[in-house]
């Protein structure tokens, strides 16, 4: 069975970044893992914001959520730590393909995170970034098919139902977001609707 293992900094961010993609590979028979570095506090209750994330997963099929028990804002100042964290989940799972953000983005715990998995996934076969509303000089080479999972990702981001409106965008929903992304990316990839991915290294 393909294992897959997809990184985030926050609850919600591989739901935006990669949430079809997640749900198509299990639906496909993969086993899907997810490892949440932080549970959000700085964006809202800690224990709201973890059981939306289980809601999410359990609404994208995947298999467990790992908690890395970080705080929120703070990753840059426990690099080797995080390091470490991810090392260890990418043993005890070995998984053929791992999915992190993009290491360009505004957000501090994202860049922190993508450097962290750069050396922790040094041995995976497959290793793509997603991106996130915050991600910069994303300029993606591959594509996954998401029109049938589209459904299935608006779901999983409702289940995070205290951020749904927090964007920072007036007038626009992270929903609302998604969807344009999801269709910009289709139109770049020849599809209805895609998520994008930049390859760290790919393993045919």
């Amino acid at each position: 069975m393909k294992r897959i293992l997809a990184l985030a900094a926050h609850p919600d961010d591989v739901e935006i970044g990669c949430g079809g993609t997640l749900a198509s590979y299990v639906d496909r028979g993969a086993e899907v893992h997810l490892f949440v570095a932080t549970d959000g506090g700085r964006g809202g209750d800690m224990a709201v914001r973890r059981a939306e994330q289980e809601e999410a997963a359990r609404i994208l099929g995947i298999k467990q959520v790992h908690w890395g028990d970080f705080d929120d804002t703070h990753l840059p100042s426990v690099a080797d730590k995080l390091i470490q964290s991810i090392d260890g989940f990418v043993e005890m799972l070995q998984p053929l393909i791992v999915l992190v953000n993009h290491h360009e983005d505004t957000h501090q715990d994202h860049r922190a995170l993508a450097r962290a998995a750069h050396s922790a996934t040094r041995y995976v076969p497959s290793v793509l970034a997603y991106e996130t509303p915050t991600s910069t000089n994303f300029d993606p080479k591959v594509f996954m098919d998401i029109s049938d999972m589209m459904e299935r990702k608006t779901e999983a981001l409702k289940a995070h139902a205290s951020q749904v409106e927090r964007t920072n965008i007036q007038g626009l929903d992270i929903l609302e977001i998604a969807m344009a992304t999801a269709h910009f990316r289709g139109i770049q990839g020849r599809l209805n609707s895609a998520e994008a991915f930049m390859p760290v290294r790919v393993q045919l």
